[in-house]
Protein backbone atom coordinates (compact mmCIF):
# COMPACT_ATOMS: atom_id res chain seq x y z
CA UNK A 1 0.00 0.00 0.00
CA UNK A 2 1.50 3.15 -1.11
CA UNK A 3 0.39 6.32 0.39
CA UNK A 4 2.81 9.06 -1.14
CA UNK A 5 4.86 10.11 -4.55
CA UNK A 6 8.01 8.14 -4.46
CA UNK A 7 6.73 5.16 -2.53
CA UNK A 8 8.62 6.42 0.80
CA UNK A 9 5.43 5.51 2.73
CA UNK A 10 3.84 2.63 3.43
CA UNK A 11 2.52 -0.36 5.79
CA UNK A 12 6.69 -0.64 7.41
CA UNK A 13 7.25 3.03 7.44
CA UNK A 14 3.96 3.80 9.62
CA UNK A 15 5.36 0.88 12.26
CA UNK A 16 7.13 2.41 15.52
CA UNK A 17 10.84 2.00 16.06
CA UNK A 18 13.77 3.11 18.20
CA UNK A 19 16.14 5.51 16.97
CA UNK A 20 19.14 6.47 18.57
CA UNK A 21 20.31 9.97 19.51
CA UNK A 22 23.52 10.20 18.10
CA UNK A 23 23.90 14.44 18.55
CA UNK A 24 21.93 17.91 19.47
CA UNK A 25 23.08 21.23 18.66
CA UNK A 26 21.20 24.18 18.62
CA UNK A 27 20.22 25.94 16.05
CA UNK A 28 18.83 29.31 17.53
CA UNK A 29 18.22 30.11 21.20
CA UNK A 30 14.47 27.86 20.73
CA UNK A 31 15.28 25.44 18.29
CA UNK A 32 17.35 22.57 18.72
CA UNK A 33 18.63 19.67 15.89
CA UNK A 34 18.57 15.93 16.93
CA UNK A 35 20.85 13.69 14.37
CA UNK A 36 18.75 10.42 14.74
CA UNK A 37 20.39 6.63 13.85
CA UNK A 38 17.48 4.48 12.49
CA UNK A 39 17.70 0.59 13.16
CA UNK A 40 16.14 0.12 10.21
CA UNK A 41 16.94 2.64 7.29
CA UNK A 42 13.44 3.94 5.14
CA UNK A 43 14.03 6.35 2.17
CA UNK A 44 12.50 9.78 2.37
CA UNK A 45 11.35 12.76 0.47
CA UNK A 46 12.53 16.28 1.29
CA UNK A 47 9.40 17.51 3.26
CA UNK A 48 8.39 14.65 5.10
CA UNK A 49 8.32 14.27 8.49
CA UNK A 50 8.18 11.67 11.06
CA UNK A 51 6.32 11.47 14.10
CA UNK A 52 8.20 11.41 17.52
CA UNK A 53 6.17 9.50 20.63
CA UNK A 54 6.95 9.79 24.40
CA UNK A 55 5.58 6.95 26.98
CA UNK A 56 5.87 7.54 30.54
CA UNK A 57 5.89 4.90 33.21
CA UNK A 58 2.47 5.37 33.66
CA UNK A 59 2.01 4.42 30.47
CA UNK A 60 0.73 8.01 29.07
CA UNK A 61 1.85 8.89 25.40
CA UNK A 62 2.81 11.64 23.49
CA UNK A 63 3.40 12.03 19.92
CA UNK A 64 4.37 15.13 17.94
CA UNK A 65 5.04 15.47 14.30
CA UNK A 66 8.33 16.91 13.26
CA UNK A 67 9.78 17.64 9.69
CA UNK A 68 12.80 16.09 8.31
CA UNK A 69 15.65 18.36 8.27
CA UNK A 70 17.90 16.41 6.69
CA UNK A 71 18.64 15.23 2.95
CA UNK A 72 17.90 12.09 1.62
CA UNK A 73 20.85 9.27 1.83
CA UNK A 74 21.51 5.88 2.39
CA UNK A 75 23.10 5.92 6.13
CA UNK A 76 19.96 5.07 8.17
CA UNK A 77 20.65 8.98 9.61
CA UNK A 78 17.93 11.56 9.98
CA UNK A 79 17.70 15.06 11.60
CA UNK A 80 14.44 16.21 12.88
CA UNK A 81 14.87 20.35 14.20
CA UNK A 82 12.76 21.20 17.05
CA UNK A 83 11.08 23.94 18.05
CA UNK A 84 11.18 25.04 22.38
CA UNK A 85 7.45 25.63 22.94
CA UNK A 86 6.02 26.64 26.09
CA UNK A 87 4.51 24.46 27.97
CA UNK A 88 4.64 21.52 25.03
CA UNK A 89 4.72 18.35 26.59
CA UNK A 90 7.34 17.04 23.42
CA UNK A 91 9.40 20.07 22.87
CA UNK A 92 10.10 21.01 26.23
CA UNK A 93 11.02 17.23 27.07
CA UNK A 94 13.52 16.74 24.11
CA UNK A 95 15.16 20.42 24.58
CA UNK A 96 15.38 19.60 28.27
CA UNK A 97 16.10 15.95 28.85
CA UNK A 98 17.10 14.00 25.86
CA UNK A 99 21.06 13.86 25.38
CA UNK A 100 23.08 11.71 22.91
CA UNK A 101 22.95 8.65 23.19
CA UNK A 102 19.28 8.44 24.59
CA UNK A 103 16.56 6.49 22.38
CA UNK A 104 13.38 7.89 20.96
CA UNK A 105 10.62 5.95 19.44
CA UNK A 106 9.70 7.35 15.69
CA UNK A 107 7.51 6.48 12.63
CA UNK A 108 7.99 7.63 9.59
CA UNK A 109 8.76 8.95 6.48
CA UNK A 110 4.72 10.64 6.17
CA UNK A 111 3.60 13.35 4.24
CA UNK A 112 2.76 14.57 0.98
CA UNK A 113 4.57 17.80 1.54
CA UNK A 114 7.74 15.91 -0.27
CA UNK A 115 9.66 17.29 -3.62
CA UNK A 116 11.36 14.33 -5.49
CA UNK A 117 14.25 16.80 -7.68
CA UNK A 118 12.76 16.33 -11.13
CA UNK A 119 12.28 19.87 -11.31
CA UNK A 120 12.54 22.78 -10.37
CA UNK A 121 10.68 23.99 -7.12
CA UNK A 122 10.41 27.72 -5.91
CA UNK A 123 10.65 27.44 -1.97
CA UNK A 124 8.97 30.11 0.63
CA UNK A 125 9.51 29.44 4.41
CA UNK A 126 8.89 31.42 7.60
CA UNK A 127 10.18 30.67 11.27
CA UNK A 128 10.59 26.86 11.41
CA UNK A 129 8.87 26.14 8.48
CA UNK A 130 12.36 26.61 6.84
CA UNK A 131 13.16 23.20 8.36
CA UNK A 132 11.27 21.07 5.62
CA UNK A 133 12.87 23.64 2.87
CA UNK A 134 16.05 22.92 4.26
CA UNK A 135 15.79 19.35 3.33
CA UNK A 136 15.40 20.15 0.13
CA UNK A 137 18.34 22.76 -0.45
CA UNK A 138 20.59 20.07 0.91
CA UNK A 139 19.23 17.86 -1.19
CA UNK A 140 19.51 19.80 -3.94
CA UNK A 141 23.05 20.79 -2.89
CA UNK A 142 23.65 17.05 -2.50
CA UNK A 143 22.66 16.26 -6.25
CA UNK A 144 24.94 18.69 -7.01
CA UNK A 145 22.44 21.12 -8.67
CA UNK A 146 21.48 23.67 -6.42
CA UNK A 147 20.45 25.57 -9.37
CA UNK A 148 17.06 23.39 -9.00
CA UNK A 149 15.89 25.45 -6.22
CA UNK A 150 15.00 29.07 -5.04
CA UNK A 151 14.87 29.73 -1.33
CA UNK A 152 13.17 32.82 0.32
CA UNK A 153 13.61 32.51 3.93
CA UNK A 154 11.29 34.47 6.32
CA UNK A 155 12.91 35.02 9.94
CA UNK A 156 12.34 37.99 13.10
CA UNK A 157 16.07 38.77 13.77
CA UNK A 158 19.12 36.89 12.43
CA UNK A 159 19.08 35.26 15.95
CA UNK A 160 16.02 33.87 14.59
CA UNK A 161 17.54 31.92 11.65
CA UNK A 162 17.69 28.51 11.70
CA UNK A 163 20.90 27.19 9.78
CA UNK A 164 22.36 30.68 10.08
CA UNK A 165 25.90 28.83 8.76
CA UNK A 166 24.92 26.88 6.40
CA UNK A 167 21.81 28.17 4.93
CA UNK A 168 23.38 31.42 3.09
CA UNK A 169 24.31 31.26 -0.71
CA UNK A 170 23.52 32.08 -4.31
CA UNK A 171 20.18 29.82 -4.29
CA UNK A 172 18.46 31.67 -0.94
CA UNK A 173 17.03 34.95 -0.12
CA UNK A 174 17.00 36.45 3.33
CA UNK A 175 14.25 38.63 4.95
CA UNK A 176 14.14 39.69 8.03
CA UNK A 177 10.78 41.03 9.76
CA UNK A 178 11.60 42.85 12.40
CA UNK A 179 15.59 43.45 12.98
CA UNK A 180 18.05 43.13 10.07
CA UNK A 181 21.99 42.98 10.47
CA UNK A 182 23.55 45.78 9.34
CA UNK A 183 25.15 44.26 6.22
CA UNK A 184 21.31 43.40 5.05
CA UNK A 185 20.79 44.71 1.41
CA UNK A 186 16.57 44.52 2.43
CA UNK A 187 14.77 47.09 4.71
CA UNK A 188 13.16 45.25 7.40
CA UNK A 189 9.25 44.43 6.42
CA UNK A 190 6.97 41.36 5.57
CA UNK A 191 7.58 39.24 2.23
CA UNK A 192 6.33 41.39 -0.50
CA UNK A 193 5.62 40.42 -4.28
CA UNK A 194 9.22 42.29 -5.27
CA UNK A 195 10.84 39.66 -3.06
CA UNK A 196 9.51 36.48 -4.86
CA UNK A 197 9.04 37.68 -8.58
CA UNK A 198 12.69 37.81 -10.02
CA UNK A 199 12.58 34.61 -8.30
CA UNK A 200 9.82 33.11 -10.75
CA UNK A 201 10.84 31.17 -13.85
CA UNK A 202 7.77 29.42 -14.80
CA UNK A 203 6.84 26.01 -15.25
CA UNK A 204 8.62 25.52 -11.39
CA UNK A 205 6.19 23.99 -8.45
CA UNK A 206 6.39 25.92 -5.21
CA UNK A 207 6.30 24.77 -1.31
CA UNK A 208 4.80 27.24 1.25
CA UNK A 209 5.78 26.30 4.98
CA UNK A 210 5.41 28.71 8.05
CA UNK A 211 2.42 29.33 10.20
CA UNK A 212 -1.15 29.96 9.37
CA UNK A 213 -0.75 33.09 8.62
CA UNK A 214 2.41 33.41 7.06
CA UNK A 215 1.84 30.57 5.10
CA UNK A 216 -1.77 32.46 3.32
CA UNK A 217 0.06 35.56 2.98
CA UNK A 218 3.12 34.10 1.06
CA UNK A 219 0.50 31.86 -0.84
CA UNK A 220 -1.04 35.39 -2.24
CA UNK A 221 2.37 36.65 -2.95
CA UNK A 222 3.10 33.96 -4.96
CA UNK A 223 0.26 34.04 -7.30
CA UNK A 224 0.43 37.46 -7.59
CA UNK A 225 3.88 37.19 -8.43
CA UNK A 226 3.03 34.87 -11.31
CA UNK A 227 2.95 31.39 -9.99
CA UNK A 228 -0.21 29.48 -10.95
CA UNK A 229 -2.13 28.42 -7.92
CA UNK A 230 -2.44 24.79 -8.98
CA UNK A 231 1.35 24.42 -8.54
CA UNK A 232 1.35 25.76 -4.82
CA UNK A 233 2.12 23.45 -1.95
CA UNK A 234 1.14 24.47 1.30
CA UNK A 235 2.03 23.50 4.81
CA UNK A 236 0.73 25.03 7.71
CA UNK A 237 2.73 24.82 11.17
CA UNK A 238 0.81 24.71 14.17
CA UNK A 239 1.56 25.24 18.35
CA UNK A 240 1.15 21.63 18.97
CA UNK A 241 3.88 21.27 21.74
Amino acid sequence: MTLTPGGTTHRRTLRWQTAKVLSVRDETPRARTFRLALPEPRPHLPGQYYVVRLTAPDGYTASRDYSLASAPDETGEIELTVERLDDGEVSEFLHDVVVPGDELEVRGPIGYFGWDASGPALLVGGGSGVVPLMAMLRHARRLGRPDLVRLVVSARSPEDLYYADELPGPETTLIYTRRAPADAGRAVGRLAVADVAPLVRGGERAYVCGSPAFADAATNVLVEAGVPAESIRVERFGPSG
